[in-house]
């Protein structure tokens, strides 16, 4: 009878290469976690995917794996708000994977080099009209078209681009980088009718012989407030200012003080704006603190950088010609806003109002089935169909959170359910793999790396023009910055599992195809998934 180290005792003659497994309470298993950067990408991007790509300097690789999902990587890397940087690992170690950086770089190297989406698909035969050239639907019409179907977009407006266009200024935006990405999903075939506007939806169906319909108009319509105004100068909306700056009307004549109302991202990019366009002083008025904006803190500092003016707590109560009233006001325990009965004044020539907007959609009124909310939003189902059959909406038409990241995930999910539906079938998302959380991984394996920091253009150009504020990575940058993803919960092949096991029971399966277990020989000792740094391994029941 032979003593075994781990005190198991095996009968005579008992051989090991067929019996090991019954040793075991748990055995390792190898399998793919979804990182944290996916996971909450509203386009739904493999970021880890096209990181990978990018990080052996595929660069045209990755940009084709990266548009698989989403359209606009050039506009999404330099607009996007980057949620995914707020959830990366990475930043638990030093600082997050600047991915709208890596983002951008892959997008402005297609646009560089004349790179086309590849693929192939039969036609359907189908028909389908999306209403609306904003981000939402341009990534229906490409995600459409990759599906076989023929695509045309009717916009009200002179140009594509919606509220990409309309409201981004392009200190942030340049033109010929939205214009670019637009005309590569024009290039795959899709159809643009420019100042069209849609007012009979059932004759789209009836008459223009379309098979289906999705809508994605973009909320173009300025909120307005009432103040009491013995005497009142000029007062603008924000998405106007912002939309005749880029229809080439006049420059708006601001005077020399301008106050812009609101709080959120919308009032930043106009007071900016307005710095830009040579005002002495352009002073934001936000009834909240800067804690409770809505705006993203890095917007309110940019601004600020420029020279904008930012009253936090104050309203406007009164306007009398230049004079502007505004109380001072506190946040209580709920967090909300309450007069404290103190005043002040501010004089300005011209206040512009960021309050947000609404969405036209008076043209659905009449369609049987659709169903809206007081304030015109549009209803839709899990497939996002309202319900009038064969009839989608998505964007800003529906509830949801208004970012230009939201609605491209928006019509590609819209495009899916689309696809599915002109075949007789429902799409059903695939199921997602478990989380790959930070203590999943073995972060002794990585080495310090800070992230990349992007040049910015100098204070007196960025008051004086409409350059782009941020630049880009070089290719040695966005190579290193690529390199830093820890390739969260999925198997890069760093042989550690190979090398570690005891009892040889890691087989490598050759480049590119992994690793799997011979639980002949493992005695589930769970060395691996200690040695495992991104967390692709784990151990499980023995009867699993």
């Amino acid at each position: 009878m032979k003593q075994l180290p781990f005190a198991i005792t095996l009968d005579p003659g008992t051989s090991l290469a067929n019996e090991t497994g019954s040793w075991r309470s748990e055995k390792p298993v190898f399998l793919d976690r979804i990182p944290p950067c996916n996971q909450i990408c509203a386009a739904g991007e493999d970021i880890q995917g096209w990181l990978y790509h990018a990080e052996e300097g595929n660069y045209k690789a990755a940009w084709q794996a990266l548009i698989a999902n989403n359209p606009l990587p050039a506009v999404m890397g330099r607009v996007c708000y980057h949620p995914c940087e707020d959830a990366c690992n990475r930043a638990q170690l030093d600082e997050p994977v600047s991915i709208h950086s890596v983002e951008r770089f892959l997008g402005d190297e297609a646009l560089k080099h004349g790179w086309k989406p590849e693929f192939e698909v039969e036609p359907s035969g189908k028909r389908v009209l999306v209403v609306g050239a904003g981000p939402s639907g341009l990534s229906a019409a490409y995600h459409l078209t990759r599906l076989g179907h023929k695509v045309t977009i009717s916009e009200a407006g002179p140009m594509a681009g919606g509220m990409m266009r309309f409201g981004i200024p392009k200190y942030r935006l340049p033109r010929d980088v939205l214009d670019g990405e637009i005309q590569n999903i024009l290039d795959m075939g899709v159809s643009l009718r420019l100042n069209t506007k849609i007012e009979d939806i059932e004759a789209a169906f009836n008459q223009d012989g379309y098979d289906a319909v999705f809508v994605a108009v973009g909320a173009h319509i300025a909120k307005r407030v009432d103040i009491p105004a013995h005497q009142a100068g000029r007062i603008l909306d924000a998405a106007t200012v912002l939309r005749d700056m880029e229809t080439g009307e006049e420059a708006p004549q601001l005077g020399r003080r301008v106050i812009i109302y609101g709080g959120g991202n919308t009032a930043m990019d106009v007071a900016r704006t307005a710095k830009r366009l040579g005002v002495d002083e352009a002073m934001i008025v936000y009834r909240r603190s800067r804690k409770e904006m809505p705006a993203h803190d890095f917007e309110a500092t940019e601004a600020e950088e420029e020279g904008v003016l930012i009253h936090w707590l104050r309203t406007i109560k009164q306007i009398d010609d230049t004079t502007f009233t505004v109380e001072k006001m506190a946040i209580d325990e709920n967090g909300r806003p309450q007069p404290t009965g103190e005043f002040e004044e501010l004089e300005a020539d011209t206040l512009i109002l960021a309050l947000g907007q609404d969405v036209d959609t008076s043209f659905l009124g009449e369609v049987p089935g659709v169903e809206m909310e007081w304030d015109g939003v549009v209803q839709v189902n899990d497939q996002m169909m309202t319900g009038r059959e064969g009839l989608f909406a998505g964007g800003d038409m529906v509830p949801s959170e208004r970012t230009a990241t939201v609605a491209v995930g928006h019509g590609k999910k819209a495009a899916r359910n689309i696809d599915a539906w002109l075949r007789g079938k429902s799409y059903s998302a695939p199921e997602k793999h478990e989380l790959a959380e930070f203590d999943k991984l073995n972060n002794w394996y990585y080495e310090d790396a800070p992230k990349t920091q992007r040049p910015q253009l100098d204070i007196i150009r960025r008051q004086t023009s409409f350059d782009e504020v941020i630049g880009e990575l070089d290719e040695h940058n966005a190579l290193y910055e690529a390199r830093r993803c820890l390739s969260c919960g999925n198997c890069f092949e760093c042989d550690n599992c190979y090398g570690v096991c005891p009892d040889n029971a890691v087989i490598k399966l050759g480049p590119g195809k992994r690793f799997e277990f011979n639980y002949d020989f493992c005695k589930g000792c769970g060395i691996c998934v200690a040695e495992c740094p991104c967390g692709a391994i784990k151990m499980v029941p023995e009867n699993n």
